[in-house]
């Protein structure tokens, strides 16, 4: 029996950091990187007698999560003392919320289908362990550490409902809702700092039978890693269940160099993590108007974007995806199109190479090298005709290592389109000397030979002719 003969049942639990200024619970600075431990207070150390204070930007931020997630805001939310013991929880407990989330019941809508949201809920981060070894895994560790600067970053939890049926969906998910977190301004969304993480539960069943047993892989850092360890998941599952085997309820760790899931804990039964209000924070009732305010400011969000670019800009749905994906891609565009430069090649190259050249990088458009301007001038070049496609990408890559304008670039190493017939006409002349056999089988009829005799007179060329102009001066150098 194949992987196809199964269905997948897909949940998604997102962490979200929120960029505040300060913690959740006290006014610590949230930033990311400071020297470890020096962003902490009683508060967040959980020392006796200290007494958190609700961050109101938070809760702000929450509810726009919410209602960009199509959820409904509760009239009356509490948080609740999640009790357990690790040593990066310093309180022996989290502050978060159990049976009354601030936001509940919305959707979010991808590749045609509708995943459903439970519930947005806010809680507090945790600190970080740091286990020194040679993997800097706890089990091969000689020691830990732990940085406290974490403990009390504001947090918001997205649980999906078990919608999503494959890996490419989930990976799909997590795009939109990164997007959609991105734009409302709430977080930076970097998942190689943490601030944005995703579980997966997953499991599989024969369609018209009960669903499976449910699998946790937990924090997964990007979103190639989800669609990995989704995929090896399903895989796994639906082996064991070919040779008779049991699916084990657990959570799992996926390895990234691998690519595979391993146990990190078995989960026969739900921990009791023994919630209860606290105490020391007073229920949060949202009114009305402010409400009503923050969802009239919501801004354009990912989808309508995309809708606006291929409506006004004529954009392909592809293109139109990665320039709408995120505010800074956006200004970006829309900083390259400022002077005259046409919204489809803008699009294309953003799309193209230098979405590839970032990505390489493992770079943000924001960070670019290559300023708007400057691909604005590099789209110029290549549309003036002053170089051709495959200059104008060797162009970009140049300007991208080395920061430099692409017209500095062209005129530093003679790079200029030629469009010269007569040079043109002397290179194609060597050409067709010294390839004479080639020349006889393009005559006998064996038109796919005009293409190598292309490719030997641009090599001749430098790779700088006229695309153009090379291929009717051969043809006519060939039949004439």
């Amino acid at each position: 029996m194949s992987v196809s003969d199964y269905e997948p049942v897909i949940g998604l639990e997102v962490h979200c950091e929120l960029s505040t200024n300060s913690k959740m619970f006290c006014s610590c600075p949230a930033h990311f990187g400071a020297e470890p431990n020096t962003n902490v207070c009683p508060v967040c150390l959980g020392e006796p007698g200290s007494l958190p204070v609700v961050n109101e930007r938070a809760v702000e931020d929450a509810i726009k999560i919410g209602l960009a997630l199509n959820c409904s805001v509760a009239p009356r939310t509490i948080f609740h003392r999640k009790n357990y013991f690790y040593p990066d929880m310093p309180k022996n407990y989290q502050i978060s919320q159990y049976d009354n989330p601030i936001c509940t019941g919305g959707y979010l809508d991808v590749d045609g289908g509708r995943v459903g949201i439970t519930r947005v809920h806010m809680e507090e981060d945790t600190g970080k362990s740091l286990h020194v070894g040679s993997s800097g895994r706890i089990s091969e560790a000689t020691h830990s550490l732990v940085d406290y600067n974490r403990a009390g970053v504001p947090l918001m939890e997205i649980v999906s409902e078990p919608d999503v049926r494959s890996a490419e969906q989930a990976m799909t998910y997590l795009t939109e809702l990164r997007s959609i977190l991105a734009t409302l301004g709430v977080s930076d969304v970097r998942m190689e700092e943490g601030s944005l993480r995703c579980d997966a539960n997953i499991s599989i069943h024969k369609p018209g039978t009960p669903w499976g047993t449910r699998v946790e892989v937990k924090n997964l850092n990007s979103i190639r890693s989800l669609g990995r360890a989704v995929a090896f998941e399903i895989e796994r599952q639906a082996k064991l269940l070919d040779a008779g085997e049991p699916i084990v309820q657990e959570t799992r760790h996926f390895d990234e160099s691998t690519g595979v899931t391993k146990t990190l804990r078995s989960k026969e039964e739900a921990f009791d993590y023994r919630y209860f209000p606290e105490p020391d924070l007073v229920p949060i009732e949202p009114d009305e108007a402010w409400v009503a305010g923050l969802r009239a400011a919501l801004p354009e969000l990912p989808a309508a974007r995309r809708v606006r670019l291929e409506t006004e800009h004529g954009l392909a749905t592809e293109h139109a995806a990665f320039v709408g994906a995120s505010p800074a891609s956006m200004s970006y565009f829309e900083a390259v199109i400022a002077g005259g430069t046409p919204a489809r090649d803008a699009a294309v190259w953003m799309a193209g190479e230098l979405a590839r050249w970032l990505g390489d990088r493992g770079a943000d458009i924001a960070d670019s090298p290559v300023s708007p301007k400057a691909l604005a001038g590099l789209i110029k070049l290549v549309g003036e005709g002053a170089i051709n496609l495959n200059t104008g990408k060797r162009v970009l890559q140049l300007s991208f290592e080395s920061g430099k304008d692409p017209a500095t670039i062209v005129a530093e190493q003679g790079l200029e389109q030629v469009s010269d017939t007569g040079a043109i006409d002397a290179i194609i002349a060597e050409v067709l000397t010294a390839n004479a056999a080639e020349v006889e089988r393009f005559r006998g009829g064996e038109e796919k030979v005009f293409g190598f005799l292309v490719g030997q007179s641009m090599k001749a060329l430098k790779g700088q002719g006229n695309p153009k102009l090379v291929n009717e001066r051969l043809r006519a150098a060939l039949e004439g």
